[in-house]
């Protein structure tokens, strides 16, 4: 089977990100195919053809297409050489797997529902309203449909911005309970929980500044500020080309 990789992506940010970071910490070349989701390239003929679903990320891999960020990065911790990035003991691979699902199920829709409403659809509602409409047509899944007219018109309602702030705050304190106890979300070494959480919660002292600050959460902040200096977060974050990737930058630590 070949080794090549290619790996179609967006920014080094939630669910892109995921497979991005793991592919940087096994040492897995790739080729990098940047897919602009402002631009709905994700739902043009040349990527459905790829991922008829047409969401991101997606990777080729021996003539397999992969999806589904999660399962992408346990396929590449699985796949291929490089330190490992789930524990062996089934105990700590049980709570890699329950934080995934709790990320993916639990924080990541909150976050994405709050992010769409401040950056996705600002970000083209200037577009032609046309335009806009076509290229929501061309997108396959229903749901998706559905859920970008929501982000682009600005349709969503008090009551569930409230109830996604309101999981979000939740979330933010399981993880301060949990990396109060230790060095890691999961277990003593560097996981893809850790990579998984990275990716949603690297934003979090700019994105929710009363719930995510020195004060309040200094164990998050110490865990996203280690791993955002590990090599392979640098090296990942390099490869965003929106002014999203900056955010980042508030992880830097103060001079000493």
């Amino acid at each position: 089977m070949s080794d090549e990789v290619t790996l179609f992506h967006w920014e080094p940010n939630a669910n892109s990100g995921k497979p991005m970071l793991a592919l940087a910490e096994k040492g897995v070349p790739f080729e990098s195919r940047y897919v602009d989701m402002l631009n709905f390239d994700q739902h043009k003929p040349d990527y459905l053809a790829i991922n008829p679903q047409g969401t991101i990320p997606a990777m080729l891999h021996g003539g397999r297409v992969l999806t589904e960020s999660t399962a992408i990065m346990e396929y590449v911790d699985a796949a291929f050489d490089g330190p490992a990035l789930m524990p062996p003991d089934p105990k700590d691979r049980w709570r890699v797997r329950w934080w995934m699902k709790f990320m993916d199920q639990w924080l990541a829709p909150s976050f994405s529902m709050i992010g769409w409403s401040i950056f996705v659809g600002p970000a083209v509602r200037r577009r032609d309203p046309q335009e806009l409409e076509a290229a929501i047509e061309r997108i396959p899944l229903p749901e998706r449909r559905t859920a970008w007219r929501k982000a682009i018109y600005n349709q969503f309602s008090e009551a569930e911005l409230a109830e996604s702030q309101r999981r979000v705050a939740i979330g933010i304190g399981l993880l301060e309970e949990a990396l109060s106890k230790r060095a890691w979300l999961a277990c003593d070494r560097y996981t893809l929980a850790d990579v998984n959480g990275f990716n949603l919660a690297y934003a979090l002292p700019l994105s929710q500044p009363h719930l995510s600050n020195e004060e309040k959460t200094p164990h998050i902040l110490e865990w996203l500020r280690r791993i955002y200096e590990r090599p392979a977060t640098r090296q990942t974050w390099a490869l965003g080309r929106t002014e999203m990737v900056k955010r980042v930058k508030i992880l830097e630590r103060e001079p000493q």
